[in-house]
């Protein structure tokens, strides 16, 4: 059988759906260049120097990622190498929301991109989500897609906060695919209506 890229679904997730989630410009923005407010810095050794990278935490996201661990089997997956992401992970996810991380060996190289293919999850793709902000890392399942805006310091975002009441009522049908459908963008889907008026986005 083939090896997928996450352990066995754990007994208290078994009737979640999974919620694949990107890091970079989806719930933090880094820089190499010294940020006054950030939430977090990392050191980072790259060929043998060490470099402090300064993390923005987007607005909203602690609550997002409360609310999302209780209703998703949620799993980091970044193209990010595990030793910047792997430490940003321990200081932004303080209620061990995510059941794994997958890093940038964990993506298929492809047409100069790297893909994350839910394929290689080991789970039912009718029952996983991929939230991140750039189109080419799910290239592969565009309908498993919520897309986010490119997030890097406007302290007045609000996506996160929005994107709540959605990923609530998604988290209860059978099949993404019915709320996802081709748009692959679920604001513009018609089946969704209610579940996205609460977003900026909704109806246009």
């Amino acid at each position: 059988s083939p090896r997928y890229l996450l352990p066995t679904i754990r007994h208290q997730d078994m009737h979640k759906k999974c919620m694949v989630i990107d890091l970079d410009e989806t719930l933090v923005h880094s820089s190499f260049k010294p940020i006054n407010n950030a939430d977090f810095v990392v050191p980072v050794e790259i060929d043998g120097t060490v470099h402090q990278v300064y993390v923005l935490k987007r607005p909203y996201v602690d609550e997002f990622l409360q609310r999302m661990g209780e209703l998703y089997e949620c799993v980091l997956f970044t193209a990010s190498l595990a030793k910047y992401a792997d430490p940003v992970a321990d200081l932004l996810d303080r209620w061990g929301v995510f059941r794994a991380r997958l890093f940038r060996e964990s993506c298929v190289f492809h047409r100069g991109n790297y893909v994350k293919d839910l394929n290689k999850l080991g789970r039912d793709l009718q029952k996983v989500i991929i939230v991140d902000n750039s189109p080419a890392s799910y290239i592969f399942h565009p309908d498993n897609a919520v897309p986010v805006a490119s997030w890097f310091d406007d302290m007045t975002d609000t996506e996160m906060l929005d994107l709540i009441p959605f990923f609530e009522k998604l988290s209860k049908v059978d099949n993404v695919y019915a709320v996802l459908c081709n748009s692959n963008h679920p604001y513009n889907c018609v089946g969704v209506g209610q579940a996205t008026n609460t977003h900026p986005g909704a109806g246009s």
